[in-house]
């Protein structure tokens, strides 16, 4: 079967890099991409698509994407359902990054560029600690994981 995504837009806002309880690297972030028409209006309409990078992506996206970045991301769509803090039901569908590309040079000395920025870097939770909401996406499967461990 095949799940692919392929996404070229701009970041609408810092990629959110937070680690896990077993201390790995996830990134949220939501990419506005332009449709390829336009609407009744002769305008074009802009779709923001959320995202989430897991392990050594996530931490190069968190640390040289911002706002405003143009950015090449290729994934698969997953969708997840969960119960938010007032008990109702909720879908959330996302692209997991599986490869990204930085669409822009490097602009000097200006807000927006893609070098390094500023800042302390996340660090890891302490052991038994959970940083994150009950609406996180599952752990990634570890990097040794094999198709021939499906059971179909």
């Amino acid at each position: 079967m095949i799940n692919t995504i392929v996404l070229v837009g701009r970041l609408t806002a810092d990629p959110d890099v937070r680690y896990t309880q077993s201390g790995i690297a996830v990134a949220r972030l939501s990419v506005a991409v332009d449709r390829n028409f336009k609407n009744a209006q002769g305008e074009k309409e802009t779709d923001f698509i959320n995202a989430v990078a897991w392990r050594k992506a996530a931490e190069l996206i968190g640390q040289y994407a911002s706002k405003g970045n143009m950015i090449g991301l290729r994934g698969s769509l997953q969708v997840r359902k969960y119960t938010d803090k007032d008990g109702n039901n909720r879908t959330a569908y996302e692209v997991v990054v599986e490869d990204f590309q930085f669409l822009e040079p490097k602009r000097d000395g200006s807000a927006g560029g893609s070098g390094p920025r500023p800042g302390p870097k996340p660090t890891p939770p302490p052991p038994g600690a959970s940083p994150y909401q009950d609406n996180m996406p599952p752990e990634p499967p570890p990097d040794n994981f094999m198709d021939d461990d499906l059971p179909f």
